[in-house]
């Protein structure tokens, strides 16, 4: 009986709830990371405590939710760069975009370079879809000549984090994402010049 109520869709007003507090807690999350209270965030999004706890009994469940989004999002991106012709250029333009929104978003910061308490299955299972989008990126532009061959995923994985921790470090509004590019140069072949990813 529990197995039915849990799956029976929930209706227009618990619904709208939900939307309310889920892009609420997207935006606090975002700007703020996952240190902002549940409390706060009912306030922001105008509804009770209680009904913030119905949906998401703890805060790392609602973080986790944010995040699944995010990571969904993605990993769409991801798999739709892999029907770009340019291989290279695909590569590099969704692993900057990828660095351009974890800097905008503290919450997807957070998740990408794995602070905070281990995710739950949702989330594991898109962050393996999108491992795995990833390295087949990389392996077209590696096929390509677009990216060097003596890395692998995890590598680039590895080296995507330390491009947004550089971006942090060096933010310059009149250039965004030029720290990030210039780290992710690391990734072209040898002798093939720098600065071809900045904006």
């Amino acid at each position: 009986m529990s197995t039915e109520r849990a799956e029976r869709p929930l209706r227009a007003d618990a619904r709208r709830n939900r939307e309310r507090i889920l892009r609420t807690a997207r935006e606090a999350f975002a700007t703020e990371g996952i240190g902002v209270p549940l409390d706060e965030i009912a306030r922001r999004a105008g509804v009770g405590a209680g009904t913030v706890h119905r949906h998401f009994p703890t805060k790392e469940s609602l973080f986790e939710a944010v995040v699944v989004e995010h990571l969904g999002q993605l990993t769409r991106d991801a798999r739709a760069a892999l029907e770009d012709d340019d291989a290279g250029s695909a590569f590099f333009s969704f692993v900057l975009r990828m660095t351009e929104e974890a800097d905008a978003k503290q919450d997807l910061a957070e998740a990408v370079a794995g602070a905070g308490s281990r995710m739950g299955a949702a989330a594991e299972q898109l962050a393996a879809d999108l491992r795995e989008a990833f390295a087949e990126l990389l392996a077209r532009a590696q096929e390509a000549g677009a990216v060097r061959t003596d890395v692998d995923a995890a590598d680039a994985q590895a080296i995507v984090v330390g491009a947004l921790s550089a971006q942090r470090r060096r933010a310059d509004a009149a250039h965004p994402g030029r720290v990030a590019a210039l780290v992710l140069d690391c990734l072209l072949p040898r002798g093939s010049g720098t600065g071809r990813r900045s904006p």
